[in-house]
């Protein structure tokens, strides 16, 4: 196995979940350096006939249904979270979602599936922007959808004007009915598995990993001594400068800000 560098970054997200919502928001406001230099990669519940793959192939997803008490107490906390950050979450009432919908949606976006024609993960778009940079944007847009605007985002409609909204094809709502996405949506899960992540928001600096919104400032230091550990692998531009050690406040009256 590839040794993983100290310095390298991946960025767990779910469409999902409130806890990522207001990670990304976070890291977007007081960690973008953090943000910015990680690899995103989709946390998301599987459907039947994908888990069902994964399942022959050896991997084990790690969900499992809340109860009714951590449900209660994720709707007391995330509104505690975000009226700390001057947010208002719209709850989506969910009628048995298919998370693979979007997350899969992301997937086809990341992998090149921009203007101009399928690509390789490093094709740009018509804007300029590459795979990554088409993918962030789907997954800031389905974010703000469902927890800020209250849409369905396993709609495969929404997902369309979603994506249309930030530049990308429709078609890539339909990436979940694709066997090159599908097969795309078992590698992620493989990843998960990999990764040992349990819930989200799930950051790894090196082989680090951090947990929960309040974990945010713990990865940014990790990045930042692992950078001056091989100042040759500094951020570009003097992003780290902008990003001081132990930037952003632990999350108030909760415990990690993450969820399974």
């Amino acid at each position: 196995m590839t040794a993983r560098p100290a310095d390298a970054v991946t960025w767990w997200v779910s469409l999902r979940s409130p806890y990522s919502w207001l990670a990304l928001h976070d890291g977007q406001r007081r960690h973008h350096d953090l943000l910015r230099t990680a690899r995103w990669r989709v946390f998301f519940e599987p459907d039947a006939g994908l888990r069902a793959e994964a399942e022959a192939a050896g991997v084990t997803f790690p969900y499992t249904p809340m109860s009714r008490a951590k449900h209660l107490y994720i709707l007391r906390d995330v509104a505690r979270l975000a009226a700390a950050r001057g947010l208002t979450p719209t709850w989506p009432l969910d009628r048995a979602p298919d998370w693979t919908v979007p997350s899969l949606a992301v997937l086809a976006a990341g992998a090149g599936h921009c203007p101009g024609g399928p690509g390789g993960p490093d094709r740009s778009d018509a804007d300029g922007r590459d795979g990554e940079e088409c993918a962030r944007a789907l997954v800031l847009r389905l974010t703000r959808a469902r927890w800020q605007e209250g849409r369905d985002i396993a709609d495969r409609e929404v997902v369309r004007r979603c994506a249309q909204e930030v530049g990308l094809p429709p078609a890539v709502a339909d990436a979940s009915t694709d066997p090159r996405w599908r097969a795309a949506g078992l590698d992620e899960l493989r990843a998960v598995e990999r990764d040992g992540v349990f819930g989200v928001p799930y950051v790894r600096v090196g082989r680090e990993p951090f947990w929960g919104v309040d974990r945010l400032p713990a990865a940014t230091d990790a990045l930042l001594r692992a950078r001056a550990a091989d100042p040759a692998r500094a951020a570009p531009d003097g992003a780290a400068a902008s990003v001081p050690a132990g930037a952003g406040a632990a999350a108030p009256d909760g415990h990690a800000g993450g969820c399974g």
